[in-house]
């Protein structure tokens, strides 16, 4: 009963000790800034094709106002929708935080989009969002979840 009294803290004390998930690298910060500039550029080119490649097939997407959307297919469709109202004037993504560790990081900041409609002054919103991405095998980082919001009710 003894050396079971004594192992059994042992066992804890080591198991405590054992090295956990590693936090991002600067490797891995610098790849998902570059995700985020692709998207950035993809928007503004008005390029569907490009705004889902940053994308996981299985993208859970949570557009404000609008339904959930799941899977690559589902978000290249509703890109697709947006893409025949043209391409916004500017569009800005400021990162405020990333944090994860291993395989899994979260991004989350601040958006702000100008678009002038055919004929109409420019409107210009703002918002939120948290993107979720996950690192692939081949050490590329792909968004697997996407919400964003509004700071105000759309105009």
């Amino acid at each position: 009963m003894r050396r079971l009294a004594l192992v059994i803290p042992s066992l804890a004390l080591l198991a405590g000790c054992q090295p956990g998930v590693a936090p991002l690298s600067d490797n891995d910060i610098g790849a998902l800034a570059q995700l985020r500039a692709a998207y950035i550029e993809a928007v503004l080119a008005n390029n569907c094709e490009a705004e889902t490649a940053q994308t996981a097939e299985d993208i859970v997407f949570m557009p404000a106002n609008e339904p959930m959307v799941e899977g690559r297919a589902a978000f290249t469709d509703l890109c697709e929708t947006g893409v025949s109202q043209g391409p916004p004037q500017d569009f800005t993504i400021t990162s405020l935080a990333i944090d994860g560790y291993g395989d899994l990081a979260v991004d989350r900041g601040t958006w702000s989009q100008m678009s002038a409609p055919e004929g109409a002054e420019p409107v210009t919103v703002t918002g939120k969002y948290v993107v979720i991405a996950r690192k692939q095998a081949d050490d590329s980082w792909l968004w697997t979840a996407l919400i964003y919001n509004y700071d105000a009710p759309l105009p």
